[in-house]
């Protein structure tokens, strides 16, 4: 008999520490979102492999998913230029497959986690000198306008915006595209 009463001590001591192991994990909204991890500079940061183009699709799935589910996910980003990879940052591997199971075009974890001082030069935004004039003759390299030639009428450096004129259009309409949409074939001495 003292076994039996060994053995039901033993199993309820093991659900109180069970319950206590729950109470430390759940953090709740307003923790997650004003608290940094401890060591947030050695917080490892696991790679997801995804489907190319999908990435931001992927980021707002495991942020739905984390919050559901209360998981220590401190943030999940795409650095720009980087295609098919998103960043997760958690409390623990596990936290981070939890977070993307289920998801679409998720491909998997990679199996060594990086951390920030491997990733920090796809974070740090430098500022790029913008070398567009009024005037200068342009080529558009990407959107519905692609290959085509132009002529910059206005640039607006806050925006990040160039009004163009397309030189082989019929009719003469300004378009307004991005700084980075357009290379300067040749440039308009004054």
């Amino acid at each position: 008999m003292d076994t039996n009463a060994q053995r039901l001590e033993s199993q309820s001591t093991e659900k109180q520490t069970v319950e206590e192991h729950k109470i430390k994990i759940g953090v709740s909204k307003e923790e997650q979102e004003t608290t940094l991890p401890e060591g947030a500079d050695q917080q490892p940061i696991f790679v997801l492999r995804t489907t190319v183009n999908r990435e931001e699709q992927v980021i707002d799935f495991i942020a739905r998913k984390a919050k559901q589910k209360h998981l220590n996910v401190y943030s999940v980003l795409h650095p720009h230029g980087m295609r098919g990879y998103v960043f997760i940052e958690a409390g623990s591997k596990h936290d981070a497959e939890q977070a993307i199971t289920g998801v679409p075009y998720a491909r998997g974890l990679l199996k060594n986690p990086v951390f920030l001082k491997d990733i920090e030069h796809l974070l740090e935004k430098g500022k790029r000198e913008i070398n567009i004039k009024k005037n200068d003759i342009a080529e558009i390299i990407a959107g519905p306008f692609k290959r085509e030639k132009c002529k910059v009428i206005r640039v607006d450096k806050a925006k990040g915006d160039v009004v163009v004129q397309l030189l082989e259009a019929a009719v003469p309409i300004p378009l307004t595209v991005k700084i980075d949409n357009i290379k300067v074939i040749r440039r308009e001495e004054e």
